[in-house]
């Protein structure tokens, strides 16, 4: 019993960090990227069964400042913006400890636009559904162990994170992002005698 009790402490250890794991890192390669506009619309976002309450403004600020966080990382040249709506979310409530511990979900629809083309990049909104991070609470639930505000936080930096990987995926199969610009080369500077 103790040695599963320490494999579920060690598995909620490891996964902890979640959708800002790897932020303190570069940034995964994606070409001349730079997020100019980060638009996102809650009006319509549906509150799943059981869940607590947030409201229209912030589910808004949360997944823009997970997006800001994640996409601000990058300083290429080339403009593209985020028109997302956010479809609907759970945000857990206390449960029953290892019986029943609720699981929060949040459900966006992301939409990119190139700049230049004035164009969106995908014809059809990618949904993007996460969960709460595996491991945080994997026994009780994170309604025991988080307010509904850390909840949100951490759904959306999974959302952004989930956002980027698709992103890196439509690059290396479409294309879509310019390639980085090139660094011009820096003259040899002659050494003075």
């Amino acid at each position: 019993m103790v040695r599963v009790v320490f494999g579920l402490m060690m598995l909620a250890l490891v996964a902890a960090c979640g959708g800002r794991a790897d932020l303190d890192q570069p940034p995964v390669p994606l070409g001349d990227f730079r997020l100019e506009h980060n638009i996102v619309d809650a009006s319509k976002a549906q509150r799943g069964p059981l869940s607590r309450k947030a409201s229209e403004e912030q589910l808004q600020l949360a997944v823009q400042d997970a997006m800001s966080e994640r996409f601000g990382r990058y300083s290429g040249q080339s403009r593209y913006h985020f028109g997302i709506s956010v479809e609907g979310y759970v945000l857990a409530q206390p449960g029953i400890p290892l019986v029943l511990a609720p699981k929060s979900a949040l459900i966006l629809n992301v939409t990119v636009w190139d700049d230049a083309a004035g164009e969106k990049l995908n014809d059809e909104p990618e949904q993007v559904t996460v969960l709460e991070t595996f491991g945080t609470a994997p026994i009780i639930g994170t309604g025991y162990t988080m307010s509904a505000e850390e909840q949100l936080k951490e759904l959306s930096q999974n959302a952004a994170k989930a956002g980027e990987r698709y992103l890196v995926k439509q690059q290396r199969e479409e294309g879509w992002f310019k390639p980085d610009a090139p660094v011009a080369a820096t003259p040899d500077i002659p050494e003075t005698v």
